[in-house]
């Protein structure tokens, strides 16, 4: 399943990313993954989450965060959520290999609940995106 979040920058997207992350970890009994582009997210997601930079790791394309996804579940059958945080930044705004992203990201794990968030106006938004919104 993945649930997305949209609106313009400012809208409280990432506000509520860290609340579910942070929720999430209080109740989880797996791991609870964090992804993130730079390190804004340090102080404010609890250390019971991983929080993981994809700029560390040259994540800068939808083809490579969807690697880095399924690499990540593939290295871990005790994960219950991830979050992305700026996914479609993450994927140099472009929103035809994000909605690729999307379809392949669903394809995964079903028991993983996926949450990202993506700063693209909602009358701007394609439905194919809508969708998960």
């Amino acid at each position: 399943m993945i649930k997305l979040f949209i609106g313009s920058k400012g809208s409280g997207k990432t506000k509520n990313l860290i609340e579910m992350v942070n929720n999430a970890s209080a109740t989880s009994d797996g791991s609870v993954i964090c992804i993130e582009k730079g390190d804004k997210l340090k102080l404010d997601v609890t250390y019971k989450a991983r929080l993981i930079d994809t700029e560390s790791y040259h994540v800068s394309c939808a083809a490579s965060l969807y690697g880095f996804i399924a690499g990540i579940c593939a290295s871990n059958n005790d994960i219950t959520d991830i979050f992305v945080d700026s996914a479609l930044k993450i994927c140099n705004n472009d929103v035809e290999e994000f909605k690729k992203l999307l379809k392949r990201v669903e394809s995964l794990d079903n028991r993983i609940n996926f949450v990202m968030t993506a700063s693209i106006a909602v009358e701007e938004c394609p439905d194919e995106i809508k969708a998960y919104a």
